[in-house]
């Protein structure tokens, strides 16, 4: 069955790029160059409508969105241990952690990064500062968080929960605070940008900083 990512540098498709890496499943990369505007393209708009990045396509089945496809891919290769067991305390764990991420942090980081998108150009130095705000005092929950209950978010194994938040964390590299200046998150940063699939996705990508 063949494997399709399309993705683009520095998007939320790096999660996903590293879990196949990680579950060694074999596919085909296609980056899309958002500044040609393939992304907009109508072959591209007939996969994912929304014109984003990640599209995971499995044989005939076309999977979007990032964290989905991340518990998705989770879920299929459940010998890597990615995933606790279904109806388990550790499992609704996993899904609060993933839930963080995307209900907390990435409307945040949308905002900061596209101010303009929810309240107008007037408006964007307002909205960047609610959202760093925001940002920071996410990033803080999650330092106190893995101080007393880590390594990882679910404890002494890592979870697709923590490669998503890895991502995340990347994404205030140049923000006033980034996540890894808590020394928590920096040492938790540390132990999963070691690990040899995040170090190859980063290369295929051509992504060079937060190494």
């Amino acid at each position: 069955m063949s494997v399709v990512l399309y993705g683009a540098p520095s998007t939320a498709s790096l999660v996903v790029h590293w879990l196949l890496i990680e579950l060694e499943i074999e596919h085909r990369l296609q980056m899309l160059d958002f500044a040609a505007g393939e992304q907009r393209s109508p072959a591209y708009l007939a996969l994912n409508p929304q014109g984003r990045v990640p599209t995971l396509v499995i044989g005939e089945q076309v999977l979007t969105e990032s964290a989905a496809i991340a518990m998705h891919l989770a879920d299929l290769y459940p010998d890597a241990g990615f995933a606790p067991a279904a109806g388990t305390p550790a499992r609704g764990d996993y899904y609060r952690w993933v839930c963080f991420g995307v209900y907390t942090l990435m409307p945040a980081y949308r905002a900061w990064f596209y101010p303009d998108e929810p309240a107008g150009p007037a408006h964007t130095e307002v909205v960047r500062e609610r959202a760093r705000v925001q940002i920071e005092a996410a990033w803080h929950q999650v330092a106190a968080h893995l101080a007393v209950h880590g390594p990882y978010l679910l404890g002494r194994v890592p979870s697709t929960a923590d490669f998503l938040l890895t991502m995340l964390m990347r994404w205030s590299r140049a923000m006033p605070r980034p996540s890894d200046s808590w020394p928590e998150l920096a040492a938790f940063a540390r132990r999963m940008k070691d690990r040899p699939a995040f170090q190859t996705a980063c290369r295929r990508e051509g992504i060079e900083d937060w190494l």
